[in-house]
C-alpha cells in the first residue's frame, strides 16, 4: 500500500517560480484536494455533506505584476503556460486547467475586487481526473494567493464562494459549493459538516486512531464532469424539486416519493436518503464510533448506482471486492462517472483487503487499482 503523497514542496515551488519568472515570488499558498466521506449530490440540492481535506495539494508561488494588467500562470504539471490580460476575462475565453485560474481573477473582479495582474507558478500532487477535486485545490489556491497578494480581506467562505463561481460561470461546470468549502475551510483530523442550504459549517472529529484506516482506491476509472451527465442529473433533481412544489429536494420527505414517477423519483430517493446518512454518521462520529458509520457508507454507495445511476463498473468492483475482503464500509467519492472510492478499513486488516482487491481487478484482466492511506487534513492557506 502506498502512503498518502507530501504537499508539494514549498522551496522546489518557489525556486521554479524564480527560474521561470526570473524573480522571487511573494509567496507560496496551498490549498488540498478533497475526499468526500458522505453525502453525495446533496449540495445542490441544498442538503448536507460531509467532506474532508486531503493531504494532498495545488501550491501556488506568486507575485505581483508592477505594471500593467496581465496574468501570467506555469503549470509544472503541464509543462504549460498561459498569459491572458482583461479582454479574456470572459466566461469560456480561456480554456483547458487555466481556464480555472481565469475564472478566479474575473469572479474576483466581477465582485469589484481590486485585483492586478500577477506572475503564477502552480505545482500539484492532487490526483486529476479521480475525483478527488483537483480543480477545487487549483481554484482555491489561486484565490487565496490573489486575496493575499492584493490585501482583499476575504473570509474562508468568501474565498470559497468565488471559487465555486470560477467553475459554475466561468468554467461552466454547475458544481455545488462542497468541493471549494472543504479545500478552504477543513481542519486537521476533522470532516466538515456542511448545510448547503444555510452555509451552517461544523467541523466533526474523524479520528480514526490506530485501530481504523482511510484507504483511497483508484481503479483507473477517468473522471470527467464536464459532458453534461452532472448537468442533467442536476436539472432532473430541480425538475422533480418543483413537480413537488419544494424549494429543493432537502424539503422532500419519503412520502414525497410516491407522488413522483420515473426519474424524478429515483433521483429524489438518493438525495433524500443521503441527507439523512450524513447526520446518522454524523451522529455516529460525534459518539466516536467511526466503525459504525461502515454500513452507511456501503448504502451510499448502493443509492449511487441503483437509483442515481453515476457508478460504473470499476467503481462497483472496487466497493464489493473492498467489502467482500473485511473492509467496514467503502463508497465511490465525488460525483461518479470513474473517479476513486473511499473504503474504511480496521488496520490489522489493510493488507487483506488491499490484496482481495487487486486479485478482483487482475481476475478480470484489469489494472491493478492505486491503493493509499489518508487522513483529514487542513484546508486552504499560506506555507511560505
Amino acid at each position: 500500500m502506498e502512503t498518502a503523497a507530501r504537499p508539494p514542496r514549498v522551496a522546489e515551488t518557489s525556486q521554479k517560480f524564480r527560474q521561470q519568472f526570473d524573480a522571487s515570488p511573494e509567496g507560496v499558498w496551498a490549498a488540498p484536494g478533497r475526499v468526500n466521506l458522505i453525502g453525495e449530490h446533496t449540495d445542490y440540492n441544498d442538503g448536507f455533506v460531509l467532506p474532508f481535506a486531503l493531504p494532498q495539494r495545488t501550491a501556488v508561488a506568486a507575485r505581483r505584476r508592477r505594471l500593467g494588467c496581465e496574468w501570467s500562470v506555469w503549470s509544472v504539471n503541464q509543462s504549460d503556460g498561459v498569459s491572458f490580460g482583461a479582454e479574456a476575462l470572459v466566461p469560456g475565453a480561456v480554456p483547458g486547467w487555466a481556464g480555472y485560474v481565469a475564472g478566479v481573477v474575473w469572479a474576483l473582479r466581477d465582485t469589484g475586487a481590486d485585483v492586478g495582474g500577477a506572475e503564477l507558478l502552480i505545482t500539484s500532487d492532487v490526483p486529476v481526473g479521480a475525483g478527488l477535486s483537483s480543480s477545487a485545490a487549483l481554484e482555491c489556491s489561486v484565490v487565496a494567493a490573489l486575496d493575499a497578494l492584493y490585501e482583499l480581506g476575504l473570509g474562508p467562505m468568501d474565498r470559497a464562494l468565488i471559487a465555486q463561481r470560477a467553475e459554475n460561470d466561468y468554467v461552466g461546470m454547475p458544481c455545488g459549493l462542497m468541493d471549494q468549502a472543504a479545500s478552504t475551510i477543513c481542519t486537521q483530523g476533522h470532516a466538515l459538516l456542511l448545510d448547503c442550504r444555510s452555509g451552517e459549517l461544523e467541523q466533526i472529529p474523524l479520528d480514526t486512531s490506530d485501530e481504523l484506516a482511510l484507504l483511497l482506491i483508484d481503479p483507473h476509472a477517468p473522471h470527467q464532469l464536464v459532458d453534461g451527465e452532472y448537468a442533467a442529473r442536476r436539472s432532473a433533481c430541480e425538475a422533480a424539486a418543483a413537480e413537488l412544489g419544494v424549494a429543493a429536494l432537502r424539503d422532500a420527505t419519503e412520502d414525497d416519493l410516491e407522488r413522483l414517477s420515473g426519474d424524478g423519483r429515483r433521483l429524489a430517493r438518493h438525495v433524500v436518503r443521503e441527507n439523512a446518512r450524513v447526520l446518522a454518521t454524523v451522529d455516529l462520529l460525534r459518539r466516536r464510533d467511526v466503525a459504525g458509520i461502515g454500513p452507511l457508507l456501503v448504502a451510499s454507495h448502493e443509492s449511487l448506482r441503483d437509483d442515481f445511476r453515476v457508478s460504473v463498473a470499476e467503481l462497483d468492483l472496487a466497493v464489493e471486492s473492498a467489502v467482500a475482503g473485511g473492509a467496514l464500509g467503502a463508497r465511490l467519492t465525488g460525483g461518479g462517472f470513474g473517479g476513486t472510492i473511499i473504503a474504511l478499513v480496521a488496520a490489522d486488516e489493510v493488507a487483506t483487503v488491499e490484496a482481495a482487491v487487486s486479485a478482483a481487478f487482475v481476475s478480470r484482466g484489469l489494472t491493478e487499482p492505486r491503493i493509499a492511506s489518508t487522513q483529514p487534513s487542513a484546508g486552504s492557506g499560506r506555507v511560505s
